[in-house]
């Protein structure tokens, strides 16, 4: 009889990376539309670590 283990984190990472992808296209589009005010650096530090996580846990 074959086993399986549900991922415990595999529900927060769906929702971290709904989450991180809002926050990413909102900046992108500042960066398109208004260049001033767009925060794409942190954006992109926050999509690395996000991934990062993922591979870790998920």
């Amino acid at each position: 009889m074959k086993t399986s283990t549900r991922n415990q984190y595999a529900y927060a990472n769906n929702i971290l990376v709904a989450l991180v992808s809002a926050v990413f296209g909102y900046n992108l589009y500042q960066a398109v539309i208004h260049p001033a005010e767009s925060n794409i650096g942190l954006s992109l530090i926050l999509v690395v670590l996000t991934s990062f996580m993922v591979r870790k846990y998920g």
